[in-house]
């Protein structure tokens, strides 16, 4: 079938899909950017999808800062996971211009490199080590000296003791990527249904569908689950296959730069202060985003007085400008964390049940990459090589989750 037919099947079912008895091919549970690239995939593979969320471009992409920085990013431990970043880093161009061409949105994408500073000699012996792990692990990137550094961002602090320049991290307006997403969903004929999931229906020990906040059940023959930090309390779906999904809290600052302080900084500069991270992002637009804290206290959103201290802070130590610029929003998230810190993706032991959820801090960086594995699985049954990692399976059974959806 051509995909100008599979279009007009889209469009001439488009509204036949909200018949309360009627299945989709895939049914997605979760309409953050995993979710809805999935989704897009899917339904441009051919698949009738539909996505359930009452709030389709919402969750942590809300207040994520977008950083693709699959190298800056790197930890110890985390090479496997190193790999699919970097792959999905590599796909961001050319999604970026699939996705600009299908919905005409500018997305707010920045090869502007990044710059990771030390401030003091531990932290210059931290980056100094993060730096040769790097380069084990054939990374590109640049020591600098700290006159070095501020050659490049002038607005840094005269204390800076030295750097990493990595041309290779970029950036992205997370905000943008997912309002494009839903339009782009729109477009391929994606159906949503505007509300919580309550549980997943299971018939004869198969995945089937869900029901909905308002009793309304919706069938499908393969159901992704794409929910975040929801995804590990998600009612009806066997203790066994439950993925081990916590919610890890994140503040996060955005200023404004006046024009008469532009260019405030050129690329994103992050640094390890007093062992704390913090990271600034320029927008294009002028917006200037300062995060991001790790606080594992469950489901709470709160924005606390603390840590708009701690971030401003550190921040000030890193740029001691940023107390001119104005403060216009401070907002808190919930990052999916999975025990390894990497996503799960792919088929569980229950039939006709997939994961795609526990990103972490990376859910934005691997948006392209989980797309693609996600549309290849959910078309041939077979998960791509490259996600055979990141399985399900590898975790075993978990334990029983409360449950307790939003309502």
């Amino acid at each position: 079938m051509s995909r100008t037919s599979d279009r007009t099947k889209h469009d001439n079912t488009h509204h036949s899909h909200t018949n309360h008895d009627h299945a989709s091919d895939v049914l997605v549970v979760g309409g953050g950017v995993i979710g809805l690239v999935s989704a897009w995939r899917a339904a441009l593979r051919g698949l009738r999808t539909a996505v359930v969320d009452p709030d389709p471009g919402g969750g942590a992409a809300q207040v994520a800062a977008g950083m693709l920085a699959a190298v800056t990013e790197l930890h110890y431990g985390e090479e496997t996971l190193l790999g699919l970043n970097l792959a999905s880093a590599r796909r961001y161009p050319d999604f970026v211009a699939e996705l600009t061409e299908a919905t005409g949105h500018d997305l707010g994408h920045r090869a502007c490199g990044t710059l990771a500073v030390a401030l003091d000699a531990d932290d210059r012996a931290h980056l100094r080590e993060l730096h040769a792990l790097q380069s084990r692990c054939g990374l590109e990137s640049e020591w600098l000296s700290g006159r070095e550094c501020r050659r490049l961002e002038p607005m840094l602090a005269p204390g800076v003791r030295g750097g990493l320049r990595v041309d290779g991290d970029h950036q992205i307006d997370p905000r943008r990527l997912a309002t494009a997403l839903v339009t782009a969903c729109e477009r391929a004929g994606v159906v949503f249904h505007r509300q919580w999931a309550q549980r997943l229906t299971v018939v004869r020990e198969r995945a089937a569908g869900v029901v909905l906040a308002d009793g309304t059940p919706l069938t499908a023959d393969q159901v992704v689950l794409a929910a975040g930090s929801l995804s590990g309390r998600f009612a009806g779906v066997p203790d066994a296959v439950l993925p081990p999904v916590r919610p890890v809290k994140g503040q996060v600052l955005r200023l404004t730069v006046p024009d008469r302080y532009a260019p405030f900084l050129n690329r994103t500069v992050r640094a390890v202060v007093r062992g704390s991270h913090v990271y600034l992002v320029p927008r294009a637009n002028g917006e200037l985003v300062v995060g991001a804290t790790s606080e594992e206290l469950g489901w709470d959103t709160t924005v606390t007085a603390g840590g708009v201290y701690e971030l401003l802070r550190d921040a000030h130590e890193l740029v001691p400008g940023i107390t001119e610029l104005p403060l216009t929003e401070t907002r808190a998230g919930l990052r999916p964390g999975s025990p390894d810190n990497a996503p799960l993706l792919g088929p569980t032991d229950l039939p006709g049940l997939l994961l795609a959820t526990g990103h972490f801090r990376n859910g934005v960086l691997l948006t392209p990459v989980t797309g693609d594995i996600m549309a290849e699985v959910l078309v041939t049954g077979e998960l791509p090589d490259e996600a055979r990692p990141f399985a399900p399976q590898r975790f075993g059974a978990t334990a029983p989750v409360p449950v307790e959806l939003p309502v």
